[in-house]
């Protein structure tokens, strides 16, 4: 199954944490993904952060207010 990323965005809003590799999503939609999740304090654990540049994680991480977990467990 595949779901959008308009529903992912939904979904963080609505308090929805979820795992997510970021080999599949771009940056940019990571960062509202992760804007959306702070507001409700849900959860995001971020698989494969070694996919996008350390200035794209940084806002991830300021735009999540703590609610993105990175997985830096294979780099």
């Amino acid at each position: 199954m595949s779901i959008s990323i308009d529903n992912l965005k939904i979904i963080a809003s609505r308090g929805g944490g979820m795992i997510l590799d970021s080999k599949n999503i771009a940056a940019s939609d990571l960062k509202i993904i992760a804007s959306s999740a702070s507001k409700t304090q849900a959860q995001i654990i971020l698989k494969n952060p070694h996919a996008i540049s350390t200035d794209d994680l940084k806002i991830i991480a300021s735009n999540a207010k703590g609610c993105v977990v990175f997985d830096f467990y294979n780099i």
